[in-house]
């Protein structure tokens, strides 16, 4: 199911245009990948998507497929880089897609809500601030966002890559 991307004040040619270069995005990085599963011997769905402005493409249904999610999902991040060189070198354009293997992504999102809710409700009762782990800028709009929507609460990015983390303090 692909979600239409609308822009404030854009006519909708300009929204249509935009969804086209999304899915013809999505359509490079399928075939890319279909590709690269044949090579590596690997079963697998390719699946096309488009939310908000990004092209979403999902392999599922194989098995072994968490040896392309790798330890924290470090392969799958590789894997996500290289598919968006390879739609870059086809379109001439920077990708934004976003690559999930057997719904790794999917549930890594679902974890890291839940995180920031709890960290942020947590906070709310102690009224002191709460660092936690060390995470990518993915997993950290992740819980920015989750924390956003409890009130009384905001949280800040610290440190520096690799270490950056996010802190839960009061509003």
């Amino acid at each position: 199911m692909a979600t239409t991307m609308v822009n404030a004040g854009a006519e909708p040619d300009d929204a249509h245009d935009a969804e086209e270069a999304l899915i013809e995005e999505g359509e490079i990085a399928g075939d890319y990948l279909e590709q690269l599963l044949d090579v590596l011997d690997f079963d697998g769905d390719i699946d096309l998507d488009v939310e908000g402005d990004r092209a979403v493409v999902s392999i599922d249904g194989g098995r072994d497929l968490s040896k392309l999610v790798g330890r924290g999902g470090e392969v799958l991040d590789a894997l996500q880089e290289l598919t968006r060189l390879a739609v870059q070198q086809s379109t001439g354009v920077r990708s934004r897609l976003m690559l999930d293997v057997a719904g790794w992504r999917a549930k890594r999102r679902e974890e890291l809500s839940a995180l920031g809710t709890a960290a942020a409700q947590r906070v709310l009762e102690s009224g002191a601030a709460e660092p936690l782990a060390a995470m990518t800028p993915f997993e950290r709009k992740i819980v920015h966002d989750a924390v956003a929507a409890v009130d009384g609460v905001n949280s800040e990015s610290e440190g520096v890559e690799p270490n950056r983390h996010v802190v839960v303090v009061p509003a």
